[in-house]
């Protein structure tokens, strides 16, 4: 029988505590019975890059919970998507962080105001079209269906890439052994 020694080495880095998703997906009616329209944050993202602010990240709409920093804010073709970085040296951050790379919440939820006209309603529905963005919201439950966060970065490596490299690895595993009968 033949042997293949295989060794892996991983170096240790900073847990970065980045993740991103949607934090609002375009023509998707949450719990409110809102629809938030294509382009409804243009406004607030430039009121924001000029004025040099962003968003609050906050865990479930607590203010006094600011637990991360958003990088990235902007609309695209599906919603608006978020990127950002959890603040895992307070222990609202490395709780969120905990909860997140664990699943057990993976959720975001807007806190916003409407700029005015920037509404309308029709049977019962209220289409958001121009909302001022005030906070981002890490939660267990968003009232929008879709807005998730897709990505949670361990240790500098996403969870996405760490399931693919184990998957990976038994795949190889099961070649070598079939290989070697």
């Amino acid at each position: 029988m033949d042997h293949h020694d295989i060794s892996f080495r991983f170096a240790p880095s900073e847990d970065t505590a980045e993740f991103s998703g949607y934090a609002a997906i375009w023509g998707e009616r949450n719990a409110h019975n809102e629809i938030i329209q294509r382009g409804a944050f243009a406004k607030s993202i430039a009121d924001h890059r000029t004025a040099g602010t962003r968003p609050v990240m906050l865990y479930s709409h607590r203010s006094a919970e600011i637990i991360g920093v958003w990088d990235e804010v902007r609309e695209d073709d599906k919603g608006l998507f978020v990127r950002g970085h959890l603040l895992t040296e307070i222990i609202e951050g490395k709780n969120a962080h905990v909860r997140m790379k664990s699943g057990a919440v993976s959720g975001l939820s807007i806190g916003f105001r409407v700029y005015p006209g920037g509404e309308k309603r029709s049977a019962g529905i209220r289409y958001l079209t121009s909302i001022d963005l005030a906070e981002i919201s890490v939660v267990g439950s968003p009232s929008a269906g879709g807005a998730r966060i897709n990505s949670v970065r361990n240790n500098g490596r996403s969870t996405e890439s760490a399931a693919a490299f184990i998957d990976a690895c038994r795949k190889a595993t099961r070649a070598l052994t079939a290989k070697g009968k």
